[in-house]
């Protein structure tokens, strides 16, 4: 069987009504374009595919045209089932305005319910998510008012409760390799990562639907070794060849991004963070990391802790970094470019990477902190009424040893002087960050009571601690007065026992750095 299709070809064999899981992440990694262009312009020229279900796990698009912002128009799409939004404005549009359904779960459950589906299995049974915006009780995922049917459910095994993520019908897989052969096997060993692809692929052959990869060359039969195999003909019904195809947003290919090369790198291969007050987050949150643990970081503020402790002594070089896209170690790459690496030591599917954290693998986590409240509840997906999602956040928060949120202490405004003297407040955030109660809820800190989970929230004026009472502060910055710059812009009455300065050291300017006049 020929399986070579033209990109025209092979989107108009797709029907109407479709379920499509599809591969990708942010800045362009394993994110099949090409065919998604195609698929789009079909579309747009004809009215068809239409009513589609979109299913992808990671946030994929360039905030503009590319990835899923290809699906948002009024007609194509009927609904959406996925982990995050962010690097799709227009999808984001779809779903407030009501012109499509949508749901928002978990990145790591979406891929695992992939494989579940594949396997044949009754759906995905987990704890993940139990407590947040997911758990039935709180919403079942479900982003609009248009979204109504259940596709979560609570059920209870041996007196626990779990979560039981119902299966569906994958009708085509849109994915994307490096190599193919002739006969359909497909390497993505030159990818910045690996992904889900597996899992999806496995998840629409099983369900009678077809496997479609855009990859960047095809090779004689034969000439992949077979350990670089990582999706099998079998599984594979059209493959399109797309030579310009890039590794990433960036362009081209960077092989010490896909592990073949390694270069020298120097601690100034991590940008510092410049914005001084993420900065003194950041350099207190180093404080935070702990010699030989397993540590994960997560994407925006918590990205500008590895550039600080590369150069402040922290014990950087004796952790071991892990994000749930699958990259072990390496220099870490932030931003659009989040979740891949140079010279990193490992690259496995992220499937794999979300089951170590779910069953605890992560012994301490550095994760972004949209909104807090005060039972302790931390909101990133939803933000001032728009979705962002999750993504891998729920899997990682929720089954870390410790969680070190970090985030500024207000938003919209806020003018801080830091000094060698500490923090002079110039002119407060116009909107509020530690509310009376969350939008929604992301992190559960009920259930990291329950689950003796140590909590830290980490600002530039304090530093809060989750303990069986409630939400203790236990650090001011020099120059902050609790009465006249943390109370009256907090929503709540934390616990106040004995709070302590932070280190005056935190303060004090980085070598080699040097601010602004």
């Amino acid at each position: 069987m020929n399986k070579l299709m033209t990109a025209e070809s092979l989107v108009a064999t797709i029907q109407d009504g479709a379920t499509i899981a599809i591969s990708g992440n942010g800045g362009g990694m394993v994110e099949a374009d090409y065919l998604l262009q195609a698929l789009e312009k079909r579309f747009l020229e004809t009215g068809h595919p239409r009513d589609l279900t979109l299913v992808h796990s990671l946030g994929i698009g360039d905030r503009d045209s590319k990835g899923t912002n290809r699906f948002a128009h009024a007609g194509m799409l009927k609904r959406v089932i996925a982990g995050h939004f962010t690097w799709s404005p227009r999808m984001q549009a779809l779903i407030k305005s009501q012109q499509i359904e949508a749901w928002c779960f978990p990145s790591g459950v979406i891929q695992t319910l992939l494989r579940e589906i594949g396997a044949g299995r009754p759906g995905l049974i987990t704890h993940v998510g139990l407590g947040t915006f997911v758990d039935p009780r709180h919403g079942g995922g479900k982003s609009n008012a248009r979204s109504t049917e259940d596709l979560v459910e609570l059920i209870e095994i041996d007196g626990e409760t779990k979560l039981r993520y119902r299966p569906f019908k994958v009708d085509y897989a849109i994915l994307r390799g490096t190599y193919a052969d002739l006969r359909g096997n497909i390497s993505l060993e030159e990818e910045a990562v690996d992904l889900d692809c597996y899992s999806m692929a496995l998840a629409a052959h099983n369900s009678g639907g077809k496997v479609f990869v855009q990859v960047r060359d095809i090779l004689e039969t034969g000439s992949i070794t077979p350990r670089s195999v990582k999706i099998p003909g079998i599984l594979v019904n059209g493959i399109v060849e797309y030579h310009d195809q890039p590794q990433t947003y960036l362009g081209g290919y960077d092989l010490t991004i896909s592990g073949q090369h390694r270069r020298l790198c120097s601690q100034n291969s991590i940008e510092l963070v410049s914005h001084p007050v993420r900065r003194l987050i950041a350099r207190r949150a180093a404080r935070e990391l702990v010699a030989g643990a397993s540590t994960n970081f997560g994407f925006g503020m918590p990205g500008g802790i590895p550039g600080i402790a590369l150069r402040e002594g922290v014990p950087f070089n004796t952790l071991w970094l892990s994000v749930e896209q699958g990259v072990h170690n390496g220099m870490m790459l932030d931003d659009a470019l989040f979740g891949c690496a140079r010279n990193a030591d490992a690259i496995i599917p992220s499937l794999d990477q979300f089951d170590f954290y779910s069953g605890g693998g992560a012994d301490i986590t550095f994760l972004g902190m949209g909104e807090m409240d005060q039972q302790g509840n931390v909101n990133v997906s939803h933000l001032n009424g728009n979705l962002i999602g999750p993504g891998g956040f729920i899997e990682i928060a929720q089954n870390a040893h410790k969680v070190v949120f970090c985030g500024t202490f207000d938003a919209r405004g806020s003018k801080i002087n830091v000094t060698q003297d500490g923090l002079q407040i110039v002119q407060p955030g116009q909107v509020p960050k530690l509310v009376a109660q969350v939008e929604k809820i992301t992190f559960s800190g009920a259930y990291a009571r329950q689950r003796g989970q140590e909590v830290l929230y980490i600002t530039e004026r304090a530093v809060f601690r989750l303990t069986g009472e409630g939400v203790e502060l236990t650090e001011i910055a020099p120059g902050i007065d609790i009465e006249r710059d943390i109370l009256p812009y907090m929503a709540f009455q934390p616990l106040i026992k004995q709070p302590r300065l932070m280190d005056s050291a935190l303060f004090t300017p980085m070598e080699g750095h040097h601010e602004p006049n």
